[in-house]
Protein backbone atom coordinates (compact mmCIF):
# COMPACT_ATOMS: atom_id res chain seq x y z
CA UNK A 1 0.00 0.00 0.00
CA UNK A 2 1.42 3.38 -0.79
CA UNK A 3 1.72 5.13 2.28
CA UNK A 4 1.71 8.54 -0.23
CA UNK A 5 -1.74 7.81 -1.55
CA UNK A 6 -4.08 10.92 -1.07
CA UNK A 7 -7.79 10.52 -0.10
CA UNK A 8 -10.35 13.37 0.79
CA UNK A 9 -11.43 13.81 3.99
CA UNK A 10 -15.42 14.03 3.85
CA UNK A 11 -16.94 16.19 1.69
CA UNK A 12 -14.17 18.99 2.51
CA UNK A 13 -11.19 20.00 0.34
CA UNK A 14 -8.92 18.82 2.05
CA UNK A 15 -6.68 15.29 1.08
CA UNK A 16 -4.83 13.52 3.78
CA UNK A 17 -2.21 11.16 2.53
CA UNK A 18 -2.72 7.31 4.05
CA UNK A 19 -0.29 7.15 6.42
CA UNK A 20 0.13 10.29 8.87
CA UNK A 21 2.39 11.55 11.67
CA UNK A 22 0.65 11.56 14.92
CA UNK A 23 2.50 13.86 17.25
CA UNK A 24 1.18 12.94 20.52
CA UNK A 25 4.35 11.00 21.71
CA UNK A 26 6.80 13.65 20.85
CA UNK A 27 5.16 16.02 23.68
CA UNK A 28 6.28 13.52 26.47
CA UNK A 29 3.08 11.46 26.27
CA UNK A 30 4.74 9.33 27.96
CA UNK A 31 8.57 9.92 28.92
CA UNK A 32 11.26 12.49 28.00
CA UNK A 33 12.41 12.28 24.34
CA UNK A 34 15.55 14.65 23.52
CA UNK A 35 14.93 17.58 20.86
CA UNK A 36 16.62 16.26 18.29
CA UNK A 37 15.18 12.82 18.09
CA UNK A 38 11.71 14.03 17.98
CA UNK A 39 12.32 17.06 15.42
CA UNK A 40 14.19 14.22 13.65
CA UNK A 41 11.26 12.08 13.54
CA UNK A 42 9.12 14.41 12.07
CA UNK A 43 11.77 15.44 9.46
CA UNK A 44 11.96 12.11 8.55
CA UNK A 45 8.72 11.63 8.47
CA UNK A 46 8.44 14.81 5.89
CA UNK A 47 11.53 13.37 3.37
CA UNK A 48 9.50 9.77 3.15
CA UNK A 49 6.26 11.63 1.74
CA UNK A 50 4.04 11.59 4.55
CA UNK A 51 2.34 14.62 4.34
CA UNK A 52 -0.10 14.74 7.02
CA UNK A 53 1.07 15.51 10.70
CA UNK A 54 -1.68 15.75 13.93
CA UNK A 55 -0.96 17.82 17.17
CA UNK A 56 -2.37 19.51 19.83
CA UNK A 57 -1.92 22.01 22.02
CA UNK A 58 -2.42 19.41 25.07
CA UNK A 59 0.52 17.13 23.70
CA UNK A 60 2.79 18.28 25.99
CA UNK A 61 1.55 21.40 27.45
CA UNK A 62 2.40 22.64 23.70
CA UNK A 63 5.51 21.23 23.15
CA UNK A 64 4.13 18.70 20.32
CA UNK A 65 3.28 21.83 18.29
CA UNK A 66 6.59 23.59 18.90
CA UNK A 67 8.33 20.14 17.65
CA UNK A 68 6.04 19.96 14.69
CA UNK A 69 6.81 23.84 13.69
CA UNK A 70 10.07 23.73 14.42
CA UNK A 71 10.51 21.15 11.00
CA UNK A 72 7.85 22.20 9.03
CA UNK A 73 7.58 25.93 9.06
CA UNK A 74 10.72 26.10 6.74
CA UNK A 75 8.88 23.85 4.13
CA UNK A 76 6.36 25.25 1.49
CA UNK A 77 3.02 25.43 3.15
CA UNK A 78 1.43 23.41 0.38
CA UNK A 79 3.66 20.50 1.16
CA UNK A 80 1.70 18.92 3.77
CA UNK A 81 -1.57 19.22 5.77
CA UNK A 82 -1.91 20.09 9.31
CA UNK A 83 -4.40 19.39 12.01
CA UNK A 84 -4.18 20.43 15.76
CA UNK A 85 -7.09 20.66 18.51
CA UNK A 86 -9.11 23.22 20.54
CA UNK A 87 -10.79 22.88 24.19
CA UNK A 88 -8.30 23.71 26.13
CA UNK A 89 -6.41 26.84 27.01
CA UNK A 90 -3.13 27.20 28.14
CA UNK A 91 -1.73 29.30 31.11
CA UNK A 92 1.33 29.68 32.72
CA UNK A 93 2.53 27.15 35.63
CA UNK A 94 3.48 28.96 38.88
CA UNK A 95 6.41 27.69 40.78
CA UNK A 96 3.84 26.91 43.77
CA UNK A 97 1.59 24.46 42.12
CA UNK A 98 1.12 20.89 41.53
CA UNK A 99 2.87 19.21 39.18
CA UNK A 100 0.16 18.94 35.89
CA UNK A 101 -1.08 15.59 35.96
CA UNK A 102 -0.39 13.12 33.04
CA UNK A 103 2.01 15.19 31.45
CA UNK A 104 4.94 15.34 33.69
CA UNK A 105 7.65 16.01 30.71
CA UNK A 106 5.35 18.84 29.38
CA UNK A 107 6.38 22.94 28.73
CA UNK A 108 5.45 24.92 32.17
CA UNK A 109 2.05 25.45 31.39
CA UNK A 110 -1.17 24.64 32.52
CA UNK A 111 -4.46 23.58 30.56
CA UNK A 112 -7.94 24.49 31.57
CA UNK A 113 -10.99 22.83 29.55
CA UNK A 114 -12.66 26.12 27.15
CA UNK A 115 -15.13 25.39 24.70
CA UNK A 116 -16.73 28.57 24.03
CA UNK A 117 -16.47 30.34 21.42
CA UNK A 118 -13.79 32.74 22.47
CA UNK A 119 -12.10 29.72 23.75
CA UNK A 120 -11.75 28.46 20.15
CA UNK A 121 -10.45 31.69 18.94
CA UNK A 122 -7.89 31.46 22.15
CA UNK A 123 -6.66 28.27 21.32
CA UNK A 124 -6.23 28.40 17.91
CA UNK A 125 -4.12 32.03 18.40
CA UNK A 126 -1.85 30.09 20.88
CA UNK A 127 -1.62 27.22 18.45
CA UNK A 128 -0.62 29.63 15.65
CA UNK A 129 2.07 31.20 17.38
CA UNK A 130 3.73 28.10 19.01
CA UNK A 131 3.91 26.36 14.92
CA UNK A 132 4.78 29.79 13.36
CA UNK A 133 2.76 28.96 11.24
CA UNK A 134 -0.39 31.17 9.67
CA UNK A 135 -2.52 28.36 8.76
CA UNK A 136 -3.94 25.24 10.18
CA UNK A 137 -6.00 23.43 7.56
CA UNK A 138 -8.40 21.03 10.05
CA UNK A 139 -9.02 21.68 13.79
CA UNK A 140 -10.61 18.53 15.78
CA UNK A 141 -12.68 19.35 18.97
CA UNK A 142 -10.81 17.47 21.50
CA UNK A 143 -11.57 14.91 24.62
CA UNK A 144 -15.55 15.11 25.16
CA UNK A 145 -16.33 12.62 27.17
CA UNK A 146 -16.69 11.22 30.32
CA UNK A 147 -12.81 9.92 30.73
CA UNK A 148 -11.96 13.36 30.31
CA UNK A 149 -14.20 15.54 32.01
CA UNK A 150 -14.64 12.81 34.80
CA UNK A 151 -18.42 12.24 35.05
CA UNK A 152 -21.12 12.21 33.31
CA UNK A 153 -22.80 15.45 34.40
CA UNK A 154 -19.51 16.98 33.42
CA UNK A 155 -19.33 15.22 30.40
CA UNK A 156 -22.51 16.84 29.48
CA UNK A 157 -21.65 20.52 30.65
CA UNK A 158 -18.75 20.16 27.81
CA UNK A 159 -20.48 18.56 24.98
CA UNK A 160 -23.58 21.37 25.41
CA UNK A 161 -20.85 24.07 25.37
CA UNK A 162 -19.40 22.70 22.46
CA UNK A 163 -22.40 22.94 20.79
CA UNK A 164 -23.32 26.52 21.74
CA UNK A 165 -19.95 28.05 21.17
CA UNK A 166 -17.01 25.75 19.56
CA UNK A 167 -19.41 24.42 16.91
CA UNK A 168 -20.89 27.73 15.85
CA UNK A 169 -16.93 29.05 16.07
CA UNK A 170 -15.42 26.33 13.70
CA UNK A 171 -18.50 26.76 11.32
CA UNK A 172 -17.40 30.11 10.64
CA UNK A 173 -13.76 29.65 10.41
CA UNK A 174 -14.29 26.95 7.51
CA UNK A 175 -17.12 29.32 6.27
CA UNK A 176 -14.44 32.19 5.74
CA UNK A 177 -11.43 29.85 4.44
CA UNK A 178 -9.16 30.29 7.35
CA UNK A 179 -9.73 26.35 7.67
CA UNK A 180 -10.14 23.59 5.21
CA UNK A 181 -12.05 21.51 7.44
CA UNK A 182 -13.15 20.47 11.27
CA UNK A 183 -14.42 17.56 13.03
CA UNK A 184 -13.91 16.40 16.69
CA UNK A 185 -11.11 14.12 18.06
CA UNK A 186 -11.79 11.58 20.15
CA UNK A 187 -11.55 7.69 22.25
CA UNK A 188 -14.71 6.69 22.35
CA UNK A 189 -17.88 5.81 19.98
CA UNK A 190 -20.65 7.11 22.00
CA UNK A 191 -19.22 10.84 21.55
CA UNK A 192 -18.06 10.05 17.57
CA UNK A 193 -21.83 9.11 17.11
CA UNK A 194 -23.31 12.04 18.74
CA UNK A 195 -20.62 14.58 16.99
CA UNK A 196 -22.22 12.83 13.25
CA UNK A 197 -25.37 13.22 14.40
CA UNK A 198 -25.74 16.76 15.53
CA UNK A 199 -23.18 18.47 14.02
CA UNK A 200 -21.50 19.23 10.63
CA UNK A 201 -18.66 18.28 11.03
CA UNK A 202 -16.17 17.19 8.31
CA UNK A 203 -14.09 13.87 9.68
CA UNK A 204 -13.60 12.62 12.80
CA UNK A 205 -10.51 11.41 14.64
CA UNK A 206 -11.35 8.33 16.35
CA UNK A 207 -8.49 6.26 18.71
CA UNK A 208 -8.26 2.98 18.88
CA UNK A 209 -12.22 1.96 17.95
CA UNK A 210 -11.00 0.43 14.86
CA UNK A 211 -8.26 -1.85 14.84
CA UNK A 212 -7.06 -5.35 13.54
CA UNK A 213 -8.13 -6.04 17.20
CA UNK A 214 -11.02 -3.77 17.56
CA UNK A 215 -13.95 -3.18 15.36
CA UNK A 216 -16.49 -1.89 17.14
CA UNK A 217 -17.09 1.31 15.37
CA UNK A 218 -18.38 -0.56 12.61
CA UNK A 219 -21.64 -1.46 14.56
CA UNK A 220 -23.07 2.48 14.13
CA UNK A 221 -20.25 4.85 13.97
CA UNK A 222 -18.53 3.49 10.09
CA UNK A 223 -22.50 3.36 8.45
CA UNK A 224 -23.05 6.76 9.99
CA UNK A 225 -20.18 8.60 8.96
CA UNK A 226 -20.64 6.37 5.14
CA UNK A 227 -24.38 8.23 5.16
CA UNK A 228 -23.19 11.34 6.10
CA UNK A 229 -19.41 11.75 3.96
CA UNK A 230 -17.68 12.08 6.94
CA UNK A 231 -13.99 11.74 6.81
CA UNK A 232 -12.47 8.93 9.66
CA UNK A 233 -8.97 9.32 10.39
CA UNK A 234 -7.53 6.56 13.06
CA UNK A 235 -4.97 7.32 15.90
CA UNK A 236 -3.70 4.21 17.91
CA UNK A 237 -4.08 1.72 15.04
CA UNK A 238 -1.10 -0.72 17.51
CA UNK A 239 -3.98 0.04 20.27
CA UNK A 240 -1.52 1.35 22.77
CA UNK A 241 1.44 -1.20 21.31
CA UNK A 242 0.00 -4.34 21.90
CA UNK A 243 -0.28 -5.31 17.84
CA UNK A 244 3.66 -4.46 17.43
CA UNK A 245 4.87 -5.92 20.55
CA UNK A 246 2.68 -9.06 21.19
CA UNK A 247 0.97 -10.75 23.73
CA UNK A 248 3.77 -10.61 26.07
CA UNK A 249 3.49 -10.12 30.08
CA UNK A 250 3.22 -6.03 30.35
CA UNK A 251 1.98 -5.53 27.02
CA UNK A 252 -0.47 -2.48 26.73
CA UNK A 253 -4.00 -2.29 25.65
CA UNK A 254 -5.38 1.32 25.84
CA UNK A 255 -2.41 2.25 27.90
CA UNK A 256 -3.02 -0.33 30.55
CA UNK A 257 -1.60 -3.72 30.73
CA UNK A 258 -3.92 -5.92 28.40
CA UNK A 259 -6.04 -8.25 30.13
CA UNK A 260 -5.46 -11.74 29.74
CA UNK A 261 -8.37 -12.41 27.56
CA UNK A 262 -7.15 -9.71 25.12
CA UNK A 263 -3.50 -11.01 25.15
CA UNK A 264 -4.88 -14.41 23.76
CA UNK A 265 -6.89 -13.06 20.88
CA UNK A 266 -3.45 -11.41 19.75
CA UNK A 267 -1.51 -14.35 20.16
CA UNK A 268 -4.10 -15.91 17.85
CA UNK A 269 -3.59 -12.79 15.23
CA UNK A 270 0.00 -13.02 15.74
CA UNK A 271 0.00 -16.84 14.38
CA UNK A 272 -2.02 -16.43 11.78
CA UNK A 273 0.55 -13.15 10.33
CA UNK A 274 3.39 -15.35 11.25
CA UNK A 275 2.14 -18.25 8.97
CA UNK A 276 1.84 -15.73 5.95
CA UNK A 277 5.08 -14.09 6.83
CA UNK A 278 4.05 -10.70 7.53
CA UNK A 279 4.55 -8.68 10.98
CA UNK A 280 1.74 -8.42 13.01
CA UNK A 281 2.04 -4.37 13.36
CA UNK A 282 1.92 -4.12 9.21
CA UNK A 283 -1.31 -5.70 8.71
CA UNK A 284 -2.57 -3.40 11.87
CA UNK A 285 -1.50 -0.38 10.26
CA UNK A 286 -2.62 -1.20 6.52
CA UNK A 287 -6.56 -3.26 7.63
CA UNK A 288 -8.38 0.60 8.43
CA UNK A 289 -7.28 1.58 5.75
CA UNK A 290 -9.53 -1.08 3.73
CA UNK A 291 -12.85 0.58 4.93
CA UNK A 292 -14.16 3.58 2.36
CA UNK A 293 -14.83 5.87 5.14
CA UNK A 294 -11.13 5.66 6.42
CA UNK A 295 -8.90 8.63 5.02
CA UNK A 296 -5.95 7.75 6.92
CA UNK A 297 -4.15 6.07 9.95
CA UNK A 298 -1.74 7.91 12.14
CA UNK A 299 0.27 6.35 14.16
CA UNK A 300 2.47 8.07 16.99
CA UNK A 301 6.77 7.83 16.31
CA UNK A 302 9.15 8.54 18.46
CA UNK A 303 12.02 8.87 16.55
CA UNK A 304 13.47 8.34 13.01
CA UNK A 305 13.76 4.48 13.17
CA UNK A 306 9.92 4.17 14.60
CA UNK A 307 8.84 6.43 11.26
CA UNK A 308 11.22 4.32 8.83
CA UNK A 309 9.76 0.93 10.23
CA UNK A 310 6.09 2.49 9.46
CA UNK A 311 6.71 3.72 6.50
CA UNK A 312 8.41 -0.15 5.76
CA UNK A 313 5.35 -1.54 6.88
CA UNK A 314 2.50 0.03 4.92
CA UNK A 315 4.71 -1.00 1.96
CA UNK A 316 4.21 -4.41 2.83
CA UNK A 317 2.25 -6.76 0.61
CA UNK A 318 -0.41 -8.86 2.82
CA UNK A 319 -1.74 -11.98 0.72
CA UNK A 320 -5.29 -11.57 0.71
CA UNK A 321 -5.52 -15.19 2.30
CA UNK A 322 -4.30 -13.42 5.34
CA UNK A 323 -7.19 -11.77 6.10
CA UNK A 324 -9.38 -14.44 4.74
CA UNK A 325 -7.77 -16.64 7.67
CA UNK A 326 -8.16 -13.97 10.49
CA UNK A 327 -12.02 -13.95 9.64
CA UNK A 328 -12.14 -18.34 9.15
CA UNK A 329 -10.55 -18.19 12.79
CA UNK A 330 -12.79 -15.81 14.03
CA UNK A 331 -10.16 -13.31 14.78
CA UNK A 332 -11.93 -10.45 12.75
CA UNK A 333 -15.08 -9.59 11.93
CA UNK A 334 -16.50 -11.17 8.49
CA UNK A 335 -18.06 -7.87 7.52
CA UNK A 336 -15.01 -5.93 7.85
CA UNK A 337 -13.81 -5.06 4.31
CA UNK A 338 -10.35 -6.29 3.25
CA UNK A 339 -8.89 -7.13 0.14
CA UNK A 340 -9.84 -9.98 -1.85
Amino acid sequence: MDHRFERKLGSSGVALTALGFGAAPIGGFRFAIAEDEATGAVRTAYDAGIGYFDTSPYYGYGRSELRVGQVLREEPRDGFVLSTKIGRVMSPHRPDDATPPLRPNGLPFDERFDYSYDGVMRSLEQSYLRLGMNRIDVVYIHDVDIFSHGTPDAYERAYAAVLEGAVPALEELRRNGVIGAFGAGLNDTEPCLRFARDTSIDCLLVAGRYTLLVQEAMDELLPLCAERNIGVVIGGPYNSGILVHGPKEGSTYFYKPAPAGIRERVAGIEAVCARHGVPMAAAALQFPLHHPCVVSTIPGAISRAEVRQGVAWMRMAIPDALWAELKQEGLLRADAPVPG
